[in-house]
């Protein structure tokens, strides 16, 4: 296993390390689980750039690298629900997308087709990570705010709605993602 697969396995296990501090109580959780995303995002950005670079691009790389995105950020998604800062309709709408294009690429895989993701999907996974980040950012800045008892209830309505509009936004561009890969891959798809 060359070294952007390895980073690629790497970022696997920073998500359940990310969601064990995300789930702590406490200023310092919610910060160790911020920079242990951003160490995660930036794994991503470096296994693709390695992998090009050394010409080390293998199709377990393909296939594993926007599987690792996807949990990572699905798991992110998931912990915002349960702590309702994500609406859950945006989120079934987000994970229902990635198990679909998940699905076909599994399933092309098994015909011997490997299906890469697109550039649309590189900026729908970006888009993700950024309202991840500032939700992420939110929290820690609630924390720090309730530490030195400054806490205001109307910075929480303003954050909420600034989620609202970003999740809108990335709502959007997964779901045009998701109908993009599949007519950019509907003569692949029709035969398999």
């Amino acid at each position: 296993m060359n070294i952007a697969n390895r980073l690629t396995m790497l970022r696997i296990v920073l998500t359940f390390v990310f969601m064990f501090f995300l789930s702590l109580s406490g200023l310092w959780a919610k910060a160790l689980s911020l920079a242990i995303f951003i160490f995660a995002a930036v794994s991503d950005l470096l296994d693709g750039m390695i992998a090009k670079k050394r010409n080390m691009v293998t199709d377990f790389g393909k296939l594993m690298d926007p599987i690792a995105d996807k949990i990572l950020v699905l798991s992110a998604f998931a912990a915002f629900v349960q702590m309702n800062l994500v609406r859950d309709w945006m989120f079934m709408i987000i994970i229902s997308r990635e198990i679909m294009i998940t699905s076909l690429r599994i399933f092309a895989l098994n015909k011997g087709k490997i299906l890469s993701a697109g550039k649309i999907g590189k900026h729908k996974t970006a888009s993700q990570m950024v309202v991840i980040f500032i939700i992420l950012g939110f929290i820690v800045f609630q924390e720090v705010m309730k530490k030195f008892f400054i806490w205001n209830p109307n910075w929480e309505r303003f954050f909420r709605q600034g989620v609202d509009v970003a999740m809108w936004f990335t709502v959007i561009l997964t779901l045009y993602s998701g109908f993009s890969y599949l007519w950019g891959n509907r003569k692949v798809i029709a035969n398999i």
